[in-house]
């Protein structure tokens, strides 16, 4: 934890002073106000020197301040995937506010007016990229130790099931968070819609229907889930009616037990993981956690999870043999 907030210091030190120092340095040839975004036309908005100084530093250090505030939990160096996205967050975010600075910086250089500033889409692409491919090794290189898995020798716990009995156990958890997006974004939607049936949108503004509706679709998919075992498999279902879902037969997994798990630990809400290791966070607390014959694994936060592993590998033991 002292390395994260020396290093996030230092970081945002660097970064600060490079925000600050370039512009200030380059002033005298930049025009005022500057050209902040472009379109086909050209240059369409622009920011004077010292908004566009203060929003590029804010950006910056705003980010920092709810990184150092996620070192100060606690939680999220807990778990080598949850350290691997903080360093990476850390050191991406803060290259890419420092490229996209560069870039305007560079299009608006010695010329008269800002309407006159050169295209920046080169400089955005290669900030974008650079920003990924830093945050990535970033991520690797400080990810830390591996995380100390459950040992495989050590009795995973069982329900006794009678012979001839069919059982089933089905659980559901729901972000209300993401439900009250959902339902934001519907009623946005709605209201859209009918406003451009009427004729009272048109241009850029309509395109916000297709923007709202992709929300919608997006918070009803991910703001629940429902967890099915049965003697086929587990079936994970998303949104209100449940799909789509993804099955996992019962071939495939090793073991499964329960973890008391939080976002910060997985790297945050919704679908998370790496290959080899995924998680289906939709709020913190119990977790039902999977793991495959091939070495992988699969959490997903969801309640009773322990008399779901239970049931799950009494059925392992029954059906599949180990």
């Amino acid at each position: 934890m002292n390395r994260a907030l020396t290093a996030a210091g230092m970081w945002g030190l660097l970064v600060t002073t490079v925000l600050v120092g370039v512009p200030l340095a380059l002033r005298d040839r930049l025009p005022d106000p500057l050209a902040t975004h472009w379109s086909d036309a050209g240059p369409d908005n622009s920011l004077s020197f010292t908004q566009n100084l203060l929003f590029t530093v804010a950006m910056a250090l705003v980010a920092l301040a709810v990184m150092v505030g996620v070192v100060l939990h606690g939680r999220a160096f807990e778990r080598r995937l949850s350290r691997a996205y903080w360093w990476g967050f850390l050191f991406g975010w803060g290259l890419f506010v420092i490229g996209m600075e560069l870039s305007i910086l560079q299009a608006n250089l010695d010329v008269a007016d800002w309407t006159l500033a050169r295209p920046a889409g080169w400089g955005v692409a290669a900030t974008m990229a650079v920003a990924a491919a830093v945050g990535v090794l970033a991520g690797f290189l400080f990810r830390g130790a591996p995380d100390q898995e459950r040992p495989r020798n050590e009795a995973a716990p069982r329900l006794r099931l009678r012979a001839g009995q069919r059982s089933v156990w089905v659980s559901r958890v729901t972000n209300v968070w993401l439900v009250a997006l959902a339902v934001g974004a519907g009623v946005l939607t709605l209201a859209l819609g009918v406003f451009t049936l009427m004729g009272l949108m048109e241009g850029p503004a309509s395109a916000l229907l297709g923007g709202s509706a992709l929300v919608l679709v997006a918070g009803l998919a991910t703001s629940s889930a429902t967890v099915r075992i049965t003697e086929d498999g587990v079936a994970i279902g998303f949104g209100p009616l449940g799909w789509p879902v993804r099955r996992i037969r019962l071939s495939k997994i090793e073991s499964a037990w329960s973890e008391v798990r939080h976002p910060s630990q997985v790297g945050g809400w919704g679908l998370r993981g790496v290959p080899g290791s995924a998680a289906i966070m939709l709020r913190g607390g119990d977790c039902l956690v999977l793991r495959y014959r091939s070495g992988g694994q699969l959490l997903v936060s969801v309640d009773d999870a322990a008399r779901g592993a239970a049931l799950l590998n009494a059925l392992l033991e029954e059906r599949v043999g180990r």
